[in-house]
């Protein structure tokens, strides 16, 4: 028998795991939450309506040009490679730190992840214009190719962040199985697919928590080359602005940033509506994450003033005239409110304790996602504008890039498509692990299966 708690007692342990499992099933939505998922469903189909619009006449009916052939699908690529970085720094790198408070946001940030990198995936084939020559990418893709390296690494990280999303979530699979009565024969039949069969035994879960290290180990290295393999295809490209070797750098502290913003922002909208989740999802919690997230932000605070400082102090033709459009220019105003709200004063906010309450640090989180978005449309659109190769003999049409209303409704509905896809595992999946957060408060394995199988 495996040691049975250093932190409470066994009749404690007990009483909590019994306090909380049934709570913690998923539950239905109720008038909001049914609101809710209907609106973004219109804003899916109107986005579909749109891209088969596309599909049928051409990316003709976009904004992009031969001079902007990057806009805010790119844009919008980029910030969801950043949100699904969120994975690997919430599970895995404090997992493998081993802090004591990450179990009641772990499954939270890993559904983030996943549903981040399935549509920064999908809105790429979205911008090809020709979703039939992906098969190319794999038939005659060439390792030399900046595109290719990130065509594996997306792939190799939606793999993972797929496992580490599934693995802990078996424990929760088989409580539903077991424990939701009056569900739909299909839901249940789901449950009993997923579970693969799993019992609670002590050995499972030691082999869950095995898988989970390994995994930990292989999704850091993953997540920091999606990352900077993204920030390469803007730098290996001739264009003032991407002309840069702190790129890689950039986007990661960019992506860490946003991701733990997006965790927090989820963290406050599902205790604000499940208040049975607030003796797990604590003030504690927002406090801690407040001050990751303000670390997080001066890191890339830093390497925001190096991006601009060293060419700002050159001022070399071409990057000076791109910076003289962000700082002074026709995007000044969009620059500066999002270095604002977006970054300076969250970072300002955030520095003092009553900052970090969950309805001010949800707000100050929801600047930073919005600014998030705003900064990969400056890093994408300006820099297009300003070809190091002077734009001669195009129409003056070409020299300048408004997404349409198809690109807007198209982007809003992959946005929206991530939000459903996580409205949804909240809906039929739990959304804390319990069997995590008995760990983390000292419940050994054996407990744990002693508790679930007298209640069998």
């Amino acid at each position: 028998m495996e040691e049975t708690n250093k932190h409470m007692s066994e009749k404690e342990a007990i009483e909590m795991l019994h306090h909380y499992n049934d709570d913690l099933l998923p539950q239905k939505f109720g008038k909001a939450g049914k609101i809710w998922v209907v609106f973004l469903v219109a804003v899916i189909v109107f986005g579909l309506y749109n891209y088969v619009i596309q599909l049928k006449k051409g990316l003709s009916i976009t904004g992009l040009s031969d001079t902007v052939s990057w806009g805010i699908y790119i844009s919008n690529f980029v910030f969801f490679v950043a949100v699904s970085l969120v994975g690997s720094l919430i599970t895995a790198v404090l997992n493998l730190l081993n802090v004591s408070w990450r179990a009641p946001i772990t499954r939270m940030a890993e559904i983030i992840a996943v549903a981040g990198i399935i549509f920064a995936g999908l809105i790429i084939i979205v911008d090809m214009g020709r979703p039939d020559r992906i098969i190319n990418m794999f038939i005659h893709g060439r390792i030399q190719s900046p595109i290719m390296w990130d065509v594996i690494v997306v792939t190799t990280y939606m793999t993972i962040s797929l496992l580490f999303l599934y693995f802990p979530l078996l424990p929760g699979i088989s409580f539903c199985r077991d424990r939701m009565k009056n569900i739909p024969k299909w839901q249940h039949k789901m449950y009993k697919i997923l579970a693969l069969g799993w019992n609670n035994k002590p050995a499972q879960y030691k082999m869950v928590k095995k898988a989970i290290t390994i995994l930990s180990v292989l999704i850091i290295p993953v997540a920091l080359s999606i990352h900077t393999v993204t920030s390469w295809l803007f730098a290996t490209t001739y264009r003032p602005g991407w002309d840069s070797t702190n790129f890689g750098a950039y986007f990661v502290a960019g992506a860490f940033m946003v991701g733990a913003a997006a965790v927090i922002a989820g963290m406050y909208v599902i205790r604000h509506f499940y208040n049975k989740y607030d003796e797990l999802i604590t003030d504690k919690h927002f406090d801690r994450m407040g001050r990751l997230l303000v670390l997080l932000s001066f890191i890339y605070l830093y390497f925001t003033i190096n991006e601009y400082f060293i060419p700002g102090y050159k001022m070399k033709g071409d990057e000076g005239a791109h910076l003289k459009e962000l700082f002074i220019g026709h995007y000044a105003p969009m620059f500066w409110l999002v270095q604002i709200f977006g970054m300076f004063i969250p970072i300002i906010v955030l520095l003092f304790p009553q900052g970090r309450k969950p309805r001010s640090i949800f707000l100050m989180s929801v600047f930073v996602i919005i600014g998030a978005w705003f900064k990969r449309y400056l890093i994408v659109i300006p820099t297009m504008l300003h070809p190091f190769l002077p734009l001669q003999q195009v129409p003056e049409s070409a020299k300048h890039y408004t997404a349409t209303l198809a690109e807007w409704s198209i982007t809003g509905a992959s946005l929206a498509g991530a939000l459903l896809v996580i409205t949804l595992f909240i809906r039929y999946f739990p959304i804390i692990s319990i069997w995590e957060v008995a760990e983390e408060r000292g419940v050994s394995h054996y407990t744990i299966y002693k508790h679930l199988n007298e209640q069998e």
